[in-house]
């Protein structure tokens, strides 16, 4: 027969009959403080009972009780009898253990606390959302639970996510870093989406469950975003996406369309206002393509004169600033208000050191002006530019119209008639429409090689100009085409350099590595390079072996054309099939010659430049290559979108090219003359190709 058990009474005894047992095992402080458990006792009582055993003297009761579980409650209790706001001797309740057992007291105490089981974190949120549901404020439950009303904020945005997902964390499929990134979504079909995608997966950590529920949006740092203003966009009615558990960097803004309205309202607003100025065009967009402004002429402005207030307020804040520098010379850390101080100064001087250039109203009455968004999301305001053709028209003598046609007062003459100027809103560049997915890879679209061979071509214009000895082999090589099998005629020479413009490019090109070189070595060499042409030849004459190569390298270099271009299929248009071949076969030769690594560039494949403008064969192809069948396999199921932006991260590293970008090997170059005998160090002699069209499109 089981014998049954007798439970220890329970019993109230005066809090100044019982003292805090030694046995009590607990040493190191953690949870909520022992006031804060006070405050918490003063609102709602005890909710459980001491621990207590008799304290024993020669074997007899003393009339006193030690309490080895329950020690916290205790001291909170004596804290409110310190505060006076409980009696001394006031009942506590009481679990009374037997002196006779055998039970030792740390074993009391630590049973107490190592079988307890703490409440399961989903239990939480939806606790405080029951709370919060019942009428407490956020305020409420934060002061009643100790914890700050971000935390609640944060609990109850938790108990916000789809309930499908919650049971799955319940049950220990997902973790709570990947529960909370959730919360950034309040689209619980979109959540049960990415967990879909991602939970089969490798990369199924939070970075990644954010990164898709957001990539419909903006971030708040994006220089559009910056440019409108978070708060400008909010109170036209566009939502902000906040991350509670998480630096968001400001969160993301979920209206695409209404952002961009607002910049281009705001962009067009601002071109009205300079318009003022009387310049004859003001051509306003977020960004203007990479050498948009390189067949302009700009003019030469006169810097405004600083004034003496100005420069009284130039010399107190370089003061000061000297002086700040000074004080914190030897400190291991500036304060931070200290360091923005220092920035606000930089900045005013930056802004008074730039001065504004003034220009002749009669170049600004046949000039324009360039409108779009910096970086760090200010207004970018280029002025200053006059089109070839406004430059012709002001040549032409008054009085002059022998082509028949009607012309404009001339510049030097100014019109008294008011002057408007023509303001022209840009345009992104239009996307490739999605084909029809089926199971045939089909050609990569026109456009889209069009956009990649524009980068290739920017990274072999730097690479060759890098490279002075394959741009003297270049340059070589024409010349001797011209001179040796088909020679220019109508001028005394024809070697010259042409730059290729593009026509469609991808975006963002002009802040690729290669822009910027290239950028920076134009700077480098204008700032050196004479205007006049005689002195310009006295200057060449003069430079050194180094200096002459470096900079036949620039010059040759503007000339490379690796461009993929829409060709007329009849042969009847200036650009050919064939052409564009030879074309594209000589720039593989070139970049074999200089080791164009266009990974190195900075380029890998994106949704946006590559992934999500081609079919579904040609992403698992692409994945399939860099990674391997299994891979391919992870996503082959995915709906486009999702495999598009799922192999972006797969591809990320591997260094996967395109075949427009791939190089081939030299063994596989196909219908490309060789380099003369004397300049490929081949002694046989070459022999001469029937029926081979002269290069015109590469550097001319």
């Amino acid at each position: 027969m089981t014998q049954k058990i007798t439970l220890a009474s329970s019993r109230d005894i005066p809090l100044n009959k019982l003292v805090l047992s030694q046995s009590n095992v607990r040493r190191v402080k953690s949870g909520i403080s022992i006031e804060e458990l006070a405050e918490d006792i003063a609102r709602r009582g005890l909710l459980q009972s001491l621990n207590v055993r008799p304290v024993l003297k020669d074997g007899e009761e003393t009339g006193m009780f030690e309490v080895p579980a329950g020690g916290r409650r205790f001291q909170a209790l004596q804290l409110l009898v310190k505060q006076k706001r409980l009696a001394k001797n006031a009942p506590v309740p009481c679990v009374m253990r037997d002196a006779s057992t055998d039970i030792l007291a740390e074993d009391d105490s630590l049973a107490e606390n190592v079988q307890r089981v703490p409440l399961h974190p989903l239990d939480q949120f939806r606790a405080f959302k029951t709370l919060r549901d019942k009428g407490m404020s956020d305020e409420d439950i934060a002061a009643a639970f100790f914890v700050g009303v971000n935390v609640v904020k944060q609990r109850l945005r938790l108990a916000a996510v789809s309930e499908k997902l919650l049971e799955i964390f319940a049950n220990d499929g997902m973790t709570l870093e990947q529960l909370m990134a959730f919360t950034v979504s309040d689209d619980h079909t979109r959540q049960e989406q990415v967990w879909d995608a991602v939970k089969e997966s490798w990369n199924d950590g939070a970075f990644q469950i954010r990164q898709m529920l957001t990539e419909r949006t903006v971030r708040a740092s994006n220089k559009r975003a910056l440019f409108v203003g978070v708060e400008h966009y909010e109170a036209a009615g566009g939502t902000v996406i906040r991350d509670l558990f998480d630096e968001d960097h400001g969160g993301w803004l979920e209206d695409v369309a209404l952002l961009d309205r607002l910049v281009m309202e705001k962009l067009k607003a601002e071109g009205e206002k300079i318009a003022a100025e009387g310049w004859k065009w003001i051509t306003v967009d977020v960004e203007f393509p990479y050498g948009h402004t390189n067949d302009l002429r700009q003019l030469d402005g006169t810097p405004v004169e600083i004034t003496a207030e100005e420069q009284a307020t130039i010399a107190a804040l370089s003061a000061e600033h000297d002086r700040i520098e000074e004080e914190y010379a030897d400190a291991d850390e500036i304060p931070d208000s200290v360091d923005a101080r220092l920035g606000e100064i930089e900045t005013a001087l930056t802004a008074l050191e730039d001065r504004p250039l003034i220009f002749d109203p009669a170049e600004i009455a046949r000039a324009g002006v360039f409108v779009s968004i910096a970086r760090d999301g200010t207004l970018s305001v280029d002025r200053g530019y006059v089109r070839p053709e406004d430059d012709a028209a002001a040549s032409v003598e008054p009085g002059d119209n022998s082509r028949g046609e009607d012309r404009d007062t001339s510049p030097s003459e100014p019109s008294h008639a008011p002057h408007r100027a023509v303001i022209t809103v840009g345009s992104q560049a239009e996307t490739e429409a999605t084909e029809e997915e089926d199971d045939a890879i089909k050609p990569l679209p026109e456009r889209l090689v069009s956009e990649l061979t524009a980068f290739r071509t920017l990274a072999l214009r730097d690479a060759v100009a890098s490279n002075p000895h394959v741009a003297m082999t270049a340059l070589l090589h024409k010349l001797c085409l011209d001179t040796f099998e088909h020679p220019t005629a109508d001028s005394c020479l024809e070697a010259s350099v042409r730059e290729v413009f593009f026509t469609i490019q991808p975006p963002g090109l002009d802040d690729s590595a290669a822009a910027k070189a290239i950028a920076s070595r134009h700077e480098a060499w204008t700032t050196d390079v004479p205007k006049n042409e005689a002195a310009l030849w006295d200057w060449l004459d003069a430079l050194d072996d180094a200096r002459r190569a470096g900079l036949l390298a620039y010059c040759v270099s503007y000339g490379v054309n690796a461009l993929h271009e829409k060709v007329d299929r009849s042969g009847c248009g200036r650009v050919t099939e064939y052409g564009v071949k030879r074309r594209i076969g000589r720039a593989d030769r070139l970049a074999r010659a200089v080791g164009l690594d266009l990974v190195g560039y900075g380029w890998r494949p994106t949704v946006e430049n590559y992934l999500g403008r081609v079919s579904k064969q040609r992403i698992l192809s692409a994945v399939r290559e860099a990674k391997g069948e299994p891979s391919a396999q992870l996503i082959d199921h995915l709906k486009k979108a999702e495999m598009a932006k799922e192999a972006e991260r797969l591809l990320d590293g591997t260094g996967w090219l395109p075949e427009p970008l791939r190089i081939p090997d030299e063994a596989d170059a196909a219908e490309v003359e060789d380099l003369p005998a004397f300049l490929s160090g081949d002694d046989e002699e070459g022999e001469e190709k029937d029926g081979e069209l002269p290069d015109t499109l590469a550097a001319e």
